[in-house]
């Protein structure tokens, strides 16, 4: 294991009694990337974070951030990292502006700048008490105090839970996105979530588990690049066809609709050959790959 990764798991495993919530576990975060942890709800992504963070000891495999074992250079490794999890909580008694003050004072990087622009752009009060905020106030509440924090790691557990679809935008663009933008190259994001679609444009690597396994690891762009959509109208009824690399396949109407994994090139001469009146062809989003890969649905 080397310190050049941000975030490298080695075979982790974990166990909730006999259920296996984390099972073999594998994989490598590099610095500088947003790197996307997506599963359906109970997959395992919440325990491997707090495997990952020390928050739970996995029954065998190993974990290290920034080249450091969480479980014996916790302090090393905590000051250098930022989590927000996906229920946050604050002493109810205390204002906004407490609450930041309390976090600024663990943190020797604490930027001021960067506080008075996110509280501005949040719209946070700082004189509100905390139990008086909304779900979503809190979330950004805690968003804000991770950024202000300077980390090297920003490691999100659906940091977008409970927000309304606007706020969700604006927390994506302003917190997440002005965060990376602060450092190019050196600082990491590595988030879970469900909410895909928002998020397409920061994701550079994505990983994707079910039933605590890995199904895949893969680059961003190689993801768009591999799962393509073909889309092939014809004079009349579409042909029945059995095509390498074909994922899924369905006709509506004299349209046949083709989810291909890497061999669009294939695919695409297959059917020229066979005289369509049009032939269509797109990238999937990161979140039709989810869908096709997880097993969850067809990407239309």
């Amino acid at each position: 294991m080397s310190a050049e990764w941000a975030i490298e798991a080695e075979h982790l495993c974990y166990r909730y009694g006999r259920s296996e919530a984390v099972n073999d576990l594998s994989l490598r975060v590099r610095p500088g990337r947003c790197y996307g942890f997506f599963g359906r709800n109970g997959a395992g992504k919440t325990t491997t974070i707090q495997c990952l963070l020390n928050l739970l000891r996995p029954v065998s495999g190993q974990v290290r951030i920034f080249g450091m074992d969480p479980a014996k250079e916790e302090v090393a490794v905590k000051s250098r990292l930022a989590y927000v999890p996906d229920q946050v909580a604050f002493y109810p008694w205390m204002t906004v502006r407490g609450v930041l003050d309390y976090l600024a004072s663990f943190r020797p990087k604490w930027n001021a700048d960067v506080e008075r622009q996110l509280l501005g752009q949040l719209r946070l009060d700082e004189r509100q008490k905390v139990d008086a905020l909304s779900r979503g106030q809190r979330t950004q509440l805690a968003l804000a105090g991770a950024i202000c924090s300077s980390p090297d790691l920003l490691i999100l557990d659906e940091p977008t839970s409970g927000l309304d679809p606007i706020v969700r935008r604006e927390v994506i663009q302003t917190v997440i996105g002005a965060y990376q933008d602060a450092d190019p190259g050196n600082r990491t994001v590595f988030v879970s979530t469900h909410l895909i679609s928002e998020l397409e444009g920061l994701i550079d690597e994505l990983a994707i588990i079910d039933g605590g396994r890995l199904l895949m690891s893969i680059e961003a762009d190689e993801a768009r690049s591999r799962y393509r959509k073909i889309r092939a109208r014809f004079p009349g009824e579409p042909p029945r066809l059995d095509l390498p690399g074909v994922l899924h396949a369905g006709t509506r109407g004299r349209e046949l609709e083709l989810t291909v994994n890497g061999q669009h090139e294939q695919v695409l001469q297959r059917l020229h050959a066979l005289s369509p009146e049009a032939v269509t062809t797109e990238a999937l989003t990161l979140e039709e790959v989810f869908l096709v890969a997880a097993g969850g649905g067809t990407a239309r």
